[in-house]
């Protein structure tokens, strides 16, 4: 099951004379960025803005026309429909792109410029070129090298692209970034998590997806399980005033104040470049069958109607005085875990309770509430800056958590039983599958599904935005996954072993192994050496920053 770890890997003599060469430039670099980071302010704050806000009448559009009768028989309901496989995700997004007739609110995360990213480009531009006014809103948190391609957009009269909260320095070299960070991380800690598309104020799509190959699963390397809710009806119009509102938040920055430090888009890796690569083709192919957006608007693949409540934090959570804390998403949540009756599951790819979690959790189990919850396992940690910080810090909650009777289950990076994954059997075989989904089902009633992770990092210190919905249809459908994906072939289940002691528990990893159960005695990983890593950063005291 483990694989052997990479070599450690040191400076050559060329690379050690290129920075000894370079060494008066690091110098001024650094020196200009801890300039940068002493201000409390991201650049470009307080500059001219253009004021904007959703379409007023969705009805005078075809999509507004589409749902118009179905909104109008369920009163004051909304429409749902789940999208749980990774590449339908991918696909919806274009096609509500390529729907889109008057206008197109686009706010993630990540908005990576792979694949995928290129291609929903290509999208927004072809929408905007059609005469459609488009607003992009994107973190600036976890921006990479070629994520700069979004630049692109500056150049369009109906494309305005804003950053929120950005850093100063606009290259991608992490040290920089990493040197303003640690100078200014008060402000720069503080990221917009939300993940949101709305076209015509008539369709939006949220969850926990962002814009980018891993979060579709159509990459091999990175597989990232993952859910977006399909949404219709009136609670479209309250996901545009959250949008409206980050959209003219102070910390929501025009791109065109930050290009003098940004790099140009790099024309051999451009807009312009023909769909060629056997990647585009299959995602194109895909997307070109014109499922599922087309099952939906058929009524082949049906709506359910049903009562949803928004929750979102505000752009300015930070600036929140003395007792509005009440109005903070992570305590409108804890008052739907607080008020269930007889079952709490729980999806989260990261899972670092502290404190008022572990409460919370108490709390249920004292009532006799059935708590289960599928988080990452360490082998599942294909992304090993994140996943590793987030497991050190869940690692500490493990047996606490088993010891108040919570059911824990750790999702295998290698699926036995494809079912229910969100993936094809061909990815899932190359044995790189980790969770990115936030989902919580309230006695097979009702569920959440959002961008909140429950973590220290979605719970203080990010926006995060999701849906409640009144729905035991829904839930059952969330339920099924559930079984799905916590079945011995999919997941390790957590137990305490026997021979342990009140004062040393110990763990066991259950499982299935071709057919037959087995216990690990000592958690699986995908080397030694990254089971090490795990180990030295569970010692820090991160905690509350993870």
């Amino acid at each position: 099951m483990a694989t052997v770890g990479k070599p450690l890997q040191f400076w050559t003599l060329d690379q050690t004379t290129w920075i000894a060469g370079h060494l008066g430039l690091w110098l001024i670099l650094l020196a200009v960025l801890l300039c940068h980071g002493c201000a409390s302010l991201p650049p470009g704050y307080g500059l001219p803005k253009t004021v904007s806000s959703a379409l007023a009448h969705p009805e005078q559009t075809r999509l507004g026309q589409q749902f118009k009768a179905g909104s109008h028989q369920h009163s004051t309901n909304s429409g749902f429909r789940m999208i749980q496989v990774g590449a339908d995700g991918f696909c919806i997004r274009m096609q509500m792109i390529n729907a889109a007739e008057r206008t197109l609110d686009v706010q993630y995360y990540i908005f990576r410029g792979d694949t995928s990213g290129r291609l929903l480009t290509d999208a927004v531009l072809r929408a905007a070129k059609r005469g459609v006014r488009v607003r992009v809103l994107v973190d600036d948190g976890e921006t990479r090298a070629g994520d700069e391609q979004l630049n692109v957009f500056n150049a369009q009269p109906l494309i305005e692209l804003r950053i929120f909260n950005p850093f100063a320095y606009r290259g991608h070299t992490t040290l920089f970034r990493s040197l303003e960070f640690m100078a200014n991380a008060s402000r720069l800690d503080y990221r917009m998590h939300n993940k949101l598309l709305v076209v015509d104020n008539a369709a939006a799509l949220l969850g926990g997806r962002n814009i980018g190959d891993p979060f579709f699963q159509m990459n091999p390397e990175s597989q990232f399980a993952d859910d977006d809710v399909f949404a219709v009806g009136p609670i479209v119009q309250k996901l545009s005033a959250s949008f409206d509102e980050y959209w003219h938040s102070d910390l929501a920055i025009p791109a065109t104040a930050l290009t003098d430090h940004s790099p140009a888009p790099d024309p051999a890796n451009g807009q312009d470049q023909p769909t060629s690569s056997s990647d585009r083709l299959i995602y194109s192919k895909r997307a070109a069958t014109g499922e599922p957006f087309n099952g939906i608007l058929s009524g082949r693949l049906p709506l359910v109607w049903a009562a949803a409540q928004l929750l979102y934090d505000s752009p300015d959570r930070k600036q929140l005085t003395q007792g509005a804390e009440n109005s903070l998403m992570e305590r409108q949540l804890a008052d739907a875990i607080k008020a269930v009756h007889t079952e709490l599951l729980m999806v989260t790819p990261y899972l670092v309770p502290d404190g008022e979690g572990m409460q919370l959790f108490q709390s249920l189990r004292q009532r006799q509430v059935r708590v289960r919850i599928l988080t990452n396992s360490l082998e599942a940690a294909v992304d090993e800056s994140s996943m590793l910080l987030a497991h050190s810090g869940y690692r500490h909650y493990r047996i606490p958590l088993l010891e108040q009777g919570v059911e824990l289950y750790e999702v295998r990076s290698l699926l036995g039983n494809v079912k229910g994954s969100g993936e094809t059997a061909r990815i899932a075989r190359y044995g790189n599958y980790a969770l990115h989904a936030k989902l919580f089902v309230f006695d097979r009633q009702k569920l959440f599904l959002g961008s909140m992770n429950f973590d220290q990092h979605s719970m203080h210190l990010n926006t995060e935005i999701g849906l409640i919905i009144d729905s035991p249809v829904l839930a059952e459908q969330l339920a099924a996954r559930f079984a799905a994906m916590t079945q011995p072939a999919n997941a390790y289940q957590l137990v305490l072993r026997p021979d342990g002691t009140a004062d040393s528990p110990t763990l066991l990893w259950r499982t299935q192994e071709h057919g037959k159960a087995i216990d690990y005695t000592t958690e699986p990983s995908r080397s030694t050496w990254q089971k090490a890593k795990a180990g030295l950063l569970s010692l820090l005291p991160l905690d509350t920053e993870l």
